[in-house]
């Protein structure tokens, strides 16, 4: 029932990294950061750094895993910020 519950955990986890993905395609097709929260999203990736660390001191493959996807997903929408936030900083 253990392992059950983990599996379940981690798809949850993936579902989440599914939920940024349309931040991520907004962002880069409108190629700026207007309306995205570089604190929030920034926040998000740092929790997710350290979910992953957990996870690797706990050998839970299903956080890693799931952390993982929700952080290369929300990583992406923070870079993409960043990026376009530095850019339009530079035209002012």
């Amino acid at each position: 029932m253990k392992e059950i519950v983990a599996v379940i955990f981690g798809l949850g986890l993936v579902c989440n990294a599914l939920l940024f993905v349309p931040q991520v395609i907004a962002v880069w097709r409108k190629k700026t950061d207007e309306g995205v929260s570089l604190i929030t999203f920034g926040g998000f990736s740092v929790l997710q750094v350290i979910g992953i660390v957990h996870g690797v001191y706990q050998h839970d493959w299903s956080l890693i895993l799931g952390m993982s996807a929700s952080l290369l997903s929300c990583g992406s929408v923070t870079l993409l910020t960043g990026f376009y936030r530095m850019k339009r900083l530079q035209r002012q």
